[in-house]
């Protein structure tokens, strides 16, 4: 299943067990049953179509959503081996950590903002009828080292546009990661039919407002005093692309 993909069941049972591994991200069955007040033999039919009509998958004795999953992309640049793919659902404490090591350098407020939402709601990828997001990660050996976000709202004047971030630990820029993971970021965006993405980046981070520019971003507003960091107020610069 696409994550840009409408939700459609024909069962409102299933359709709640569904939104309960939404929701949790990954989850085991008898947990299901426990909580929803299923009858074993009925929870497993509703798994069982879920799992034919693509809804779910099985992994281990747990469930999650059965997103499709894009092949990992390997690069090499500068000397350094690192690979591109889709997050996982285990990757969740690293990508957190990452996201904020980035963020406490006080120049993203927007990935400061994906890293509580992720935190707080413990589930990295979402897809619903209210909103839906998406992450690539870049990885280093075992170290999950940046990610590409994409925040995907569902309602149907703002669905053609996405709000995007990226970054990269500090220690591993210089490659290329950042790059490579943007263009995955926009690529995914193109191929899946959005329009237009945004980006917002205090003005004083101008080596993240260079970046974007020379990726073909543009400058579309700026907002005076927008943040208030480290007791200073500093512009919000709105940045965007056309995917068109």
């Amino acid at each position: 299943m696409e994550v840009t993909e409408a939700l459609d069941f024909d069962h409102g049972d299933r359709k709640d067990i569904y939104e309960y591994i939404e929701r949790h991200g990954i989850v085991r069955e008898d947990d299901l049953r426990r909580k929803l007040n299923f009858d074993p033999g009925a929870l497993g039919t509703h798994l069982t179509i879920l799992r034919r009509d693509g809804y779910v998958r099985k992994v281990g004795d747990k469930y999650e959503v059965a997103y499709q999953r894009d092949d990992a992309e390997m690069h090499e640049s500068e000397g350094t081996e690192y690979t591109i793919r889709m997050a996982q659902e285990v990757d969740l404490e690293s990508l957190v950590e990452a996201i904020r090591e980035v963020a406490q350098e006080g120049t993203y407020i927007e990935a400061e903002t994906v890293a509580d939402v992720v935190d707080h709601e413990e589930v990295i990828i979402r897809h619903n009828d209210v909103h839906s997001r998406m992450f690539f990660v870049a990885t280093v050996g075992d170290e999950l080292v940046g990610w590409v976000h994409l925040d995907l709202p569902e309602t149907a004047k703002l669905s053609h546009t996405a709000v995007l971030t990226v970054g990269v630990r500090s220690e591993h820029r210089g490659n290329g990661i950042g790059a490579a993971l943007l263009e995955r970021g926009v690529r995914w965006a193109r191929e899946h039919e959005y329009e237009k993405l945004y980006n917002s980046v205090p003005a004083t981070n101008e080596e993240a407002i260079d970046f974007l520019e020379a990726h073909y971003w543009e400058t579309e507003a700026v907002r005076e005093d927008h943040y208030k960091i480290d007791g200073e107020y500093v512009d919000e610069v709105m940045m965007g692309v056309e995917l068109r």
